[in-house]
């Protein structure tokens, strides 16, 4: 018995809505917003009702859903289009960025990890006075010894805070506005243009219309790529690249490390204990005039994040732009 060709085009709807509000960037508010983190999914899911317009030999049905499909799969792949980056003969920066779940992160795995690629700056956030003395425990310091630790603020929880780790000098040292600690430093680099370097950690847009306009708010607060002085924005965005505001956020200017190498539908947050979802959460934002060589996404024990460690390259001393 053929299904109801109204039943089938009823189920089409949810998909077809979700499709608008995709294309058209209209996640804004609760619970958009959070949904919006599970596009990928729903595109993977609209052959169901597609099939059930087929089935119910609902031509309207059909077109509906094959439409709906067309748009959310072509946008996420457009979002995992590869995307031109700077030039990628100057000086190298390689940077290693983490989410430490409220400080759970195994610090010595961490400390392993800046040593094993040899990364100049380590950018964290989630980040415990307890972390702070597991990380120097375990030789942080020893590596880069140039550190920026800015604290949970008043009434906040302890995981609040943020930290940054360099091996390379330190210019000065700032706090980007947001709910959580973000620390910024500005830093020589040898044989390139001084750069500046952010712990990125925008409060997650998960439970009400209040967290959702926190994070827009937070990402709004981030410091756009102009000027003399070159940026890196570099964590846990609480943001994919379905999400309308982090598009916003990239046509200020921003390039994603991970388009540049193809990486960007590489998941880096999934819940400890299950496998699914999995959501990509976390990015290193350059400057365009910042080369990108290469963005791995690395498993670190102990955190629901994984690790992004990014090979750039830095325009040289005295070059223009």
């Amino acid at each position: 018995m053929p299904l109801p060709r109204r039943a089938a085009l009823v189920l089409a709807a949810p998909w077809a809505g979700w499709a608008v509000v995709r294309s058209t960037g209209a996640d804004r508010g609760f619970p958009l917003v959070p949904a919006a983190a599970f596009t990928r999914y729903a595109a993977a899911t609209s052959v169901l009702p597609l099939a059930v317009g087929v089935l119910a030999r609902s031509r309207s049905a059909t077109g509906l859903a094959a439409g709906a499909a067309a748009v959310l799969g072509g946008a996420v792949l457009s979002g995992a289009r590869r995307t031109p980056g700077g030039p990628t003969d100057g000086p190298p920066l390689r940077l290693v960025s983490l989410n430490m779940l409220h400080g759970r992160a195994d610090p010595a795995a961490v400390v392993a990890l800046v040593e094993a690629t040899d990364a100049d700056v380590l950018a964290l956030s989630e980040v415990t006075p307890e972390a702070v003395t597991g990380l120097l425990a375990a030789g942080v310091a020893d590596r880069l010894a140039h550190a920026h630790v800015v604290p949970a603020g008043d009434g906040q929880p302890a995981g609040a805070g943020g930290a940054l780790w360099t091996r390379l000098e330190v210019l000065e040292r700032s706090v980007v506005p947001g709910r959580f600690g973000q620390p910024s430093a500005r830093l020589a680099a040898p044989g390139g243009r001084d750069l500046e370097v952010t712990a990125v950690h925008t409060h997650p847009p998960t439970g009400s219309g209040r967290q959702v306009a926190r994070w827009e708010e937070d990402l709004g607060l981030l410091p756009d790529p102009a000027g003399p002085l070159l940026r890196v924005l570099a964590g846990d965005f609480n943001a994919t690249p379905d999400h309308g505001a982090f598009r916003r956020l990239l046509r200020r200017g921003w390039v994603d490390a991970a388009r540049v190498t193809g990486q960007a539908l590489r998941p880096t947050w999934s819940p400890v204990r299950v496998p699914v979802p999995r959501l990509t959460l976390d990015h290193v934002l350059v400057d365009p005039r910042i080369g990108v060589v290469s963005l791995a996404v690395v498993h670190v024990p102990g955190t629901d994040h994984r690790a992004l460690v990014a090979d750039l390259r830095l325009p040289r001393a005295g070059t223009g732009g």
